[in-house]
């Protein structure tokens, strides 16, 4: 009998799921195909909704949602929740999507799940299957900032990156190496797409906590943030500071006449949440702009061997989750740096976001017989993924063997940020991995000799630690 066939049996409808994670890349597809096998090998009908970086696919109707036994939400970002009310929703992680597909299901045909209510706001808000509420839901606000803000940063950091390769001074008329080309990257990148990333950031943090009314404060506390040179710092409390504000407006405004709701929206909440939002940063942005240049001057002022250990730590922290809130915090400092002026950081956090998956494509072409057919076919594709800085390739690999991947990748990430410190590698570009090499500041070749060591050292410990394949 096929597992869980007396389950099979009470299932009317179909089992829905949407996932998304904050650059909407590869968890987001790589949890629909994990449930979406996951389904087919049970003879489930199923159908997933993925939030990528292009917007909604395979989206859900409301005549599928009616019918729905359950539905499963694995992200780790914004989404659109209002649609689920009355139905039994199974709210988890992006990474549960893609490391227990099972559980999940087994779950979704129980119906082993809370009946969402729905919110006024109409946000995602954090599971009360028994994670921590407050932790889960301000790293799903911060994501949801963070996802929106990333084309702004790749766009606008690729197009500055292109005008250094006219000369780092090249986009300034007052210096002889002056082209009006550079000039005008400079501008659109710089001047343009980066002034707009703190902004964005709270903006869409806000957002995220009281819906549309929250962005307009959180966008204007993210220009004064940005504008005060506050940094990234000013615009991650300016998000939060507004989102809440919008809250507790909600909950205030909610005792005015019926008449007046309509007002609420269009004059009220942006009024009220703008003025106090502004207020309170009209204060703030003085003292984190200090915070903010006592960073960058901190890191301006660090020895070679205090370089190393900080890029060792970036490094390291790249594998330790492969695209989770650990690799996100640093790739969220790192972007920061750059912003600031200080480009070394980023260059080490690179590298050990490429190192993962190359360590497992090298392993998987070093040591055949610890891996199984399948796994060395995804082992080519991850030759691929870390040349392009997608650490997420990992992740399967990881799932599968967690005990002797996760510390190999670790290590190897780990020497390969601390040998982009040593070599004084910078990288003003925030993504792009083998395609930004030829703008890095400093020797390229000994960006990817520092890679192509961290590679080989995760390779080898993988290849020794990992037990031949039965066959």
């Amino acid at each position: 009998m096929r597992p869980y066939h007396h389950l099979l049996l009470a299932i009317k409808g179909k089992i829905l799921a949407v996932t998304a994670c904050p650059t909407g890349i590869a968890h987001t597809y790589m949890a629909a195909d994990s449930l979406k096998n996951k389904a087919k090998d049970l003879g489930i009908d199923f159908k997933v909704e993925t939030n990528g970086s292009g917007g909604a696919k395979n989206i859900l109707t409301q005549e599928e949602i009616e019918s729905a036994t359950a539905i499963i939400v694995a992200a780790d970002t914004k989404v659109e929740m209002e649609r689920f009310a009355g139905k039994h929703v199974i709210q988890v992680p992006v990474s549960d999507g893609i490391k227990k597909p099972a559980e999940l299901i087994e779950r979704a045909m129980k119906q082993d799940a809370p009946v969402y209510q729905g919110s006024q706001s109409g946000h995602f808000e954090s599971s009360s299957e028994g994670e921590n509420k407050a932790g889960l839901g301000i790293y799903k606000h911060l994501m949801s900032g963070v996802s929106n803000m990333l084309p702004f940063v790749v766009g606008g950091g690729i197009l500055i990156a292109l005008s250094f390769m006219f000369g780092i001074q090249a986009f300034d008329p007052e210096h002889e190496t002056y082209n009006q080309f550079a000039d005008i990257l400079m501008t659109i990148g710089g001047g343009n797409a980066f002034t707009l990333i703190v902004p964005v950031l709270a903006g869409f943090i806000a957002m995220s906590i009281a819906d549309r009314p929250g962005f307009a404060p959180g966008m204007v506390g993210g220009l004064m943030a940005a504008n005060g040179n506050a940094g990234f710092l000013g615009g991650i409390i300016a998000g939060f500071l507004a989102g809440y504000i919008v809250v507790g407006l909600k909950y205030l405004l909610n005792r005015l006449p019926q008449t007046l709701e309509g007002i609420k929206p269009v004059l009220l909440y942006p009024l009220l949440g703008i003025f106090a939002t502004g207020l309170i940063m009209y204060y703030l942005v003085g003292p984190l702009s200090d915070v903010n240049l006592g960073i960058q001057d901190w890191l301006s002022g660090l020895g070679t061997g205090n370089l190393v250990v900080l890029g060792l730590i970036l490094g390291g922290m790249m594998a330790v989750d492969m695209g989770g809130p650990i690799n996100k915090a640093a790739y969220t400092f790192g972007i920061a740096m750059i912003e600031g002026g200080n480009i070394g950081p980023h260059a080490a956090i690179m590298a050990g976001g490429m190192v993962p998956p190359l360590g497992i494509a090298l392993a998987t072409t070093l040591f055949r017989s610890k891996f199984t057919d399948s796994e060395r076919k995804a082992g080519i594709t991850n030759y691929i993924m870390g040349a392009s800085f997608i650490t997420e390739g990992a992740i399967p690999f990881a799932a599968a063997d967690p005990l002797r991947v996760i510390p190999s990748a670790i290590a190897g990430s780990a020497v390969a940020g601390a040998l982009s410190m040593v070599f004084g590698i910078g990288l003003p570009a925030p993504h792009g991995g083998l395609f930004v090499f030829p703008i890095v500041e400093g020797n390229p070749f000994l960006y990817l000799l520092a890679i192509a060591i961290g590679t080989v050292v995760s390779a080898l410990l993988i290849g020794f630690l990992k037990k031949p394949v039965l066959k």
